[in-house]
């Protein structure tokens, strides 16, 4: 069977973010082999490391501007 998902890195914040929701879905829904489970958790892993990656960003430019107004 062929992965025709997109590689964690190229998502978008929303993108990770639904496709992680999804994850937990399928996983709590329960009823997969190990292997399957076990692959799909790590799928998701990788997806909240990146929607972290993503919120640190924002966060950054966010004090960033908040600095800049400080100094003016």
């Amino acid at each position: 069977m062929t992965d025709h998902r997109p590689h964690v890195e190229d998502l978008g914040y929303e993108a990770a973010r639904d496709e992680l929701i999804d994850v937990v879905a399928t996983l709590e829904r329960g009823g997969l082999d190990l292997d399957s489970s076990l692959s799909l958790w790590e799928r998701g892993e990788a997806l909240a490391k990146r929607c972290e990656e993503h919120l640190a960003g924002a966060r950054e430019r966010i004090e960033k501007v908040l600095a800049a107004d400080d100094d003016e």
